[in-house]
C-alpha cells in the first residue's frame, strides 16, 4: 500500500472501479459491461443507459467483476487498485486486457461518423493533403480524444436525460482530432522523427515543407470550424491549446540536456504538450452538453490528469518497450536531450547520469549506459508512482457523474493507460 493524496491506494492485477454507489446499493460492474457488449449500438444511441444505474441492490459495497471488495475513498465512492507495491500487476483486468476497442464499443456508431468525415473535412481542396491526411489518419491512432469527447458527452446525457448529441459535439471531437494531428505533424518535423506508430511520418513521405503546411492547414481549418461552432468559452478553450503546444515546444528546446530541470517544470511541460488538449476535449464536451460550471471543471481535472498519466507512461515506455513495440527508437527522447521523469527521478541518486547527459552523448555507449543507469536508480518506479497518482485524481472527478456504462469507460482509460506499464 502507498499512501497518494492522503489516502491509501490498492492497484490490483484485476480490478480498477471508482464508483459514486450511495449507502444503500451496489454496482454490478460485470453485468454493465455485458450489457454493453450485447446493447453496445442501443447505449450509444442513449437509449436504456440509465436503467443500469443500479442493476443489483444488495449490500452498502460496491462490486467488481472478481467480486472483491473496494475499499471506500475519503468521498464516499470506492477504488480498488492492488499490487501497487508488487509491480503494477494490472494485466489481468475483469477477464481480459483493456484494448481501445473494448473502451470505445459504446461510441462506436460516434467514431464511425468521425472517420468518415475526417478525411474529407482536411483534404478537400487539394490531393496533397488528402495524402498526407491518409498518411497521418491511416497510422494506427487510438482516436482517444474524440472518443473522449462522446464519452463524456453521453455521460453528462444521462444528467439531462438526452438521447443524442448534437452536431456541435460531433464537429468539436472532429475540431480536436485535428488539432492532435496537426501536432504530430508538427512534432515529427521537429523532432526529426523517421517512424511515427512504425509507419514513415508525413515528412519522410511529402518532404518537410508539405508537412509543415499540412500541419498549418490542419490548425487552420480546426479554427475555422472552431469559430463556427459560435460558443465563446470553448473557442477561448480550445484556442489556449494551440497557444499551449507552442510554449511546450519553446520549453522543452530551452531545456535539452538541462540536468537542472525540476519536476514540476516537466509536470508544466507536460501540460502544455499532452494533457491541455485532453482536458479542452473533456471540459469543452461537457460545456456542450448543458453541465453546470462544477461538472466541467470537473471534467477538465479528470481530462488534465489522465492527460498528464498518459505522458508519463509514455516516458516510461520509451526506457522499457523494444523499438518495434514502440514505432520508433527507443531511448529517443534522452538521446535527443529530452529529460523526462525517470530521468528527473535518477538524476536525485547517481551524479553519473549527469556527467553522461551533459557530454551529450559524446562516448560509444553513453547512451545505452545512461539508460540502464535510469532504470538501476529506481527512475522508473518512481515515475510509477507519479502516474498512479495523477491517475486517482481523474478517477476523484469522475464521481460527479451518474453511474453508466459511459463512466465506466472513463473509468477503464484509466486503467487501460496503467496497464501499458504493467
Amino acid at each position: 500500500m502507498m499512501s497518494v493524496t492522503g489516502k491509501s491506494i490498492d492497484f490490483a492485477g484485476k480490478n480498477l472501479v471508482s464508483c459514486g454507489c450511495s449507502s444503500n446499493a451496489s454496482f454490478d460492474r460485470y453485468t454493465v459491461r455485458n450489457y454493453a457488449k450485447v446493447n453496445s449500438k442501443g447505449c450509444a444511441k442513449g437509449c436504456g443507459a440509465r436503467k443500469l444505474v443500479c442493476c443489483k441492490r444488495r449490500s452498502t459495497q460496491c462490486r467488481v467483476s472478481s467480486m472483491k471488495t473496494a475499499e471506500p475513498t475519503v468521498n464516499g465512492g470506492t477504488q480498488a487498485i492492488e499490487g501497487l507495491t508488487r509491480g503494477l500487476g494490472l494485466k489481468g483486468y475483469s477477464e481480459a486486457p483493456i484494448t481501445p476497442a473494448r473502451l470505445y464499443e459504446v461510441v462506436a456508431d460516434d467514431l464511425l461518423t468521425l472517420n468518415k468525415n475526417l478525411q474529407s473535412i482536411v483534404g478537400a481542396e487539394n490531393p496533397v493533403l488528402m495524402s498526407a491526411a491518409e498518411q497521418i489518419f491511416s497510422a494506427g491512432g487510438k482516436r482517444m480524444r474524440p472518443a473522449l469527447v462522446f464519452l463524456v458527452s453521453r455521460a453528462i446525457a444521462e444528467l439531462h436525460g438526452l438521447k443524442e448529441l448534437t452536431v456541435k459535439h460531433q464537429r468539436l471531437a472532429e475540431i480536436i482530432e485535428m488539432i492532435h494531428t496537426a501536432s504530430l505533424i508538427h512534432d515529427d518535423v521537429l523532432d526529426e522523427s523517421d517512424l511515427r506508430r512504425g509507419k514513415k511520418t508525413v515528412h519522410q513521405m511529402f518532404g518537410t515543407r508539405v508537412a509543415v503546411l499540412a500541419g498549418d492547414f490542419m490548425f487552420a481549418q480546426s479554427s475555422w470550424y472552431l469559430a463556427n461552432l459560435e460558443n465563446i468559452e470553448v473557442i477561448k478553450l480550445i484556442s489556449q491549446v494551440i497557444k499551449d503546444f507552442a510554449s511546450g515546444e519553446i520549453k522543452q528546446a530551452s531545456s535539452l540536456f538541462d540536468c537542472d530541470v525540476q519536476l514540476d517544470e516537466y509536470v508544466t511541460k507536460s501540460y502544455y504538450k499532452t494533457a491541455s488538449l485532453i482536458a479542452a476535449s473533456t471540459k469543452g464536451a461537457a460545456i456542450f452538453s448543458g453541465a453546470d460550471s462544477a461538472i466541467t471543471e470537473k471534467m477538465y481535472e479528470y481530462g488534465r490528469n489522465l492527460g498528464l498519466s498518459f505522458q508519463v507512461v509514455d516516458d516510461i515506455l520509451d526506457f522499457t518497450q523494444s523499438a518495434e513495440q514502440l514505432g520508433k527508437p527507443a531511448g529517443s527522447d534522452l538521446a535527443k536531450g529530452n529529460l523526462t521523469a525517470p530521468v528527473i527521478f535518477a538524476l536525485e541518486k547517481e551524479p553519473k547520469l549527469r556527467d553522461i547527459i551533459e557530454s551529450e552523448f559524446c562516448e560509444v555507449g553513453s547512451l545505452d549506459e545512461a539508460i540502464n543507469l535510469v532504470k538501476s536508480c529506481g527512475g522508473i518506479e518512481r515515475a510509477q508512482e507519479l502516474a498512479k497518482e495523477k491517475a486517482d485524481l481523474a478517477l476523484q472527478s469522475l464521481q460527479c457523474l451518474p453511474q453508466s456504462v459511459f463512466r465506466l469507460a472513463l473509468e477503464d482509460m484509466v486503467a487501460y493507460n496503467l496497464q501499458r506499464i504493467a
